[in-house]
């Protein structure tokens, strides 16, 4: 299976929609801090709710770390609460916020790439996914986040070794894919591990990928 095949096999199977993918929805913005926050919110939740905690935020604040420096971390709780482990990220947010003033985000991510990426992950609340996640979507920086579908999934595909943790899984699927496609590849094994490749019960049979999956760790 060669990338381009999988790329095409995906792309005739799925349409990919600003409004399915929230730090896609927010680069559309041009607002780095924004697709940051997007990014913080979606953590550990769906992107139904992270869209509703955003919008909720949105409709209080703008969405600028001048703005959400002065924030009531309480109204911030309030707003985000549909995203989950609203109180943690809330003071994530108003911490980001007061560190990003002045825009030291944009002065971060003019650094080259790794520099950028490591500044950002020393960042409270930013992991490596955030920070790739913002780096790809806001910089057009050649990297390829790893969520739990993407790692679920590549590891399924065999584009990934089974025990691989974040920064091997980054690696291997940085290789496999070219450039230009990151984002793309990246969006459309989101979209296959939400619809088919599913942590329990995936829907092998009907996947577009059926025949030329291996399969790998997925029990009968």
């Amino acid at each position: 299976m060669s990338p381009k095949e999988l790329i095409s096999r995906l792309q005739k199977a799925f349409e990919i929609r600003d409004e399915e993918f929230i730090a896609l929805k927010a680069s559309k913005t041009k607002n780095p801090f924004e697709v940051l926050v997007a990014t913080v919110l979606s953590q550990n939740t769906t992107d139904k709710n992270s869209f509703r905690a955003l919008n909720n935020l949105k409709k209080i604040y703008k969405i600028t770390p001048e703005a959400l420096a002065k924030a009531d971390v309480k109204e911030i709780e309030q707003a985000i609460r549909p995203a989950g482990l609203y109180r943690q990220k809330a003071r994530v947010i108003k911490e980001l916020a007061v560190n990003l003033t002045n825009g030291k985000l944009n002065k971060i991510l003019s650094m080259d790439g790794e520099s950028a990426r490591e500044v950002l992950k020393s960042l409270r609340g930013v992991g490596p996914k955030t920070a790739d996640v913002v780096l790809l979507m806001t910089a057009n920086y050649p990297t390829f986040p790893v969520d739990t579908h993407v790692m679920r999934v590549s590891k399924r595909l065999g584009l990934v070794p089974e025990d691989a943790n974040y920064e091997e899984a980054r690696r291997f699927l940085m290789e496999f894919f070219s450039p230009e496609d990151y984002l793309k590849g990246h969006l459309l094994l989101i979209k296959l591990g939400r619809t088919y490749c599913k942590a329990r019960n995936p829907k092998c049979e009907s996947c577009p990928l059926s025949d030329i999956c291996p399969k790998i760790g997925v029990r009968e």
